[in-house]
């Protein structure tokens, strides 16, 4: 089964789900406990009959979801299918998807040499290192807790900022976060490669990324 590109996924017209990082997210806002609970057992009872099993999350008031097909590294029919099916199972519960408080984190280390410095930070993390081609090379934690970190190749000339952000957000959620982070005191540094990401920085120059999926196809 193949991947499907951001593009098919949004043309899928899922309400109330966003792509992010290799898999389609949503927010169950479900109130309380017992409503969430419920909601996961016939979540959990729809994955089984489908055999296909999503990654679930269960808070106080809501229910993380994420979908994606292991197998192939990317989200495939069978994740919209069962996000259709996620959407019934909340409407017949009474509640709602949503995705504009979802978002993935990413580190980005900057550094002349990552080779040097990768396997201490595998080691200090306990995760697994990956490589090839869509992946460079990064840090990730297949129990998905642990942000994935990747490396940004720079100059050694200081000073320079080693470590930066890189947060992950539906395209319809990066112009209330720059408005937000510029009434914040913050300044965009670059629109360049927009869609794709915009670089802010804090009050100090501290800089961080919002990314989407956006023109990575």
């Amino acid at each position: 089964m193949t991947t499907l590109t951001g593009r098919q996924i949004a043309d899928e017209g899922l309400d109330g789900w966003t792509y992010l990082l290799g898999g389609l997210q949503t927010r169950i806002a479900t109130g309380n406990f017992a409503t969430g609970l419920a909601v996961v057992d016939a979540i959990g009872a729809e994955a089984e009959r489908m055999d296909h099993h999503p990654d679930l999350d269960l808070r106080y008031t809501h229910v993380d979801v994420r979908l994606w097909s292991h197998d192939v590294g990317g989200v495939t029919a069978r994740d919209v299918r069962l996000a259709r099916a996620i959407a019934t199972i909340a409407a017949d519960a009474g509640v709602t998807l949503g995705h504009t408080s979802v978002a993935r984190l990413e580190l980005a280390l900057d550094t002349p040499d990552f080779a040097a410095v990768l396997p201490f930070w595998q080691a200090v993390l306990a995760v697994a290192h990956r490589s090839g081609p869509g992946l460079g090379d990064e840090l990730r934690d297949l129990a998905g807790t642990l942000p994935t970190v990747w490396f940004q190749e720079s100059g050694s000339a200081e000073p320079r900022q080693r470590w930066h952000p890189d947060v992950w957000v539906d395209p319809a959620e990066v112009p209330p976060r720059i408005e937000a982070a510029l009434a914040a005191g913050g300044t965009l540094v670059s629109d360049e490669n927009a869609p794709r990401f915009w670089v802010l920085a804090d009050p100090d120059g501290n800089s961080v990324c919002l990314c989407t999926w956006q023109e990575r196809d």
